[in-house]
């Protein structure tokens, strides 16, 4: 069975997928119709997230790497209608959202770490740095 997914930075180093948070459990929408997942995408857009791609994939694809990540999956069937509030959420994304992406976070670049030595330390050795050339 053919899916569509949402993701973010497709075929990069840092690719991620969008997944939604309920409670202790990721999880990730596969979407039957492009087109709901794309006004999806749309959606997150308008709350200022980075605008996702849409990718087809096969959902067994998507089922094998939620079990090798911790994560689950759900289907969101063609014509889809919500009966409670979580499943909202399947077609439309929660107001609140993450702050920072795991790949944001991994991507960060520390601060510079203090020189242990002083500036006068440091001119003395520039110093005799340029006395060697």
């Amino acid at each position: 069975m053919h899916v569509y997914v949402l993701l973010y930075n497709p075929g990069t180093t840092n690719e991620g997928i969008h997944s939604l948070q309920l409670g202790d459990r990721n999880l990730i929408l596969m979407f039957e119709c492009a087109d709901d997942a794309e006004r999806y995408g749309l959606l997150l857009e308008a709350q200022d997230f980075q605008r996702p791609s849409v990718v087809g994939i096969d959902a067994k694809e998507v089922e094998e790497f939620c079990q090798a990540s911790g994560y689950e999956c759900h289907l969101v069937p063609r014509g889809f209608v919500p009966t409670n509030d979580a499943e909202r959420l399947f077609l439309t994304p929660p107001e609140r959202n993450v702050a920072e992406t795991d790949w944001e976070v991994e991507n960060r670049v520390p601060p510079a770490a203090e020189s242990e030595f002083s500036e006068k330390e440091l001119n003395r050795l520039r110093q005799q740095l340029e006395k060697l050339l």
